[in-house]
């Protein structure tokens, strides 16, 4: 349960991030949303990136090895 006027957090994966991202690129350049990181290699092991929707809940999306 979230508190009224809070942002929510989403985590996904898919086998192929730089495709997915690129899919995604698509949508947020007609506003509906931005990116917050670009595919990115973590120092901890994974590689993600993180987009915000239009309504400001943020999502992140990792690739699965």
């Amino acid at each position: 349960m979230m508190a009224k006027g809070s942002y929510g957090t989403l985590l996904l994966a898919t086998k192929d991030l730089d495709a997915t991202f690129e899919r995604l690129q698509t949508c947020l350049h007609d506003g509906q949303g931005e990116v917050i990181q670009a595919p990115t290699d973590q120092p901890y092991g994974v590689r993600d990136c993180a987009l915000r929707d239009p309504a400001g809940n943020l999502i992140r999306i990792q690739e699965l090895s």
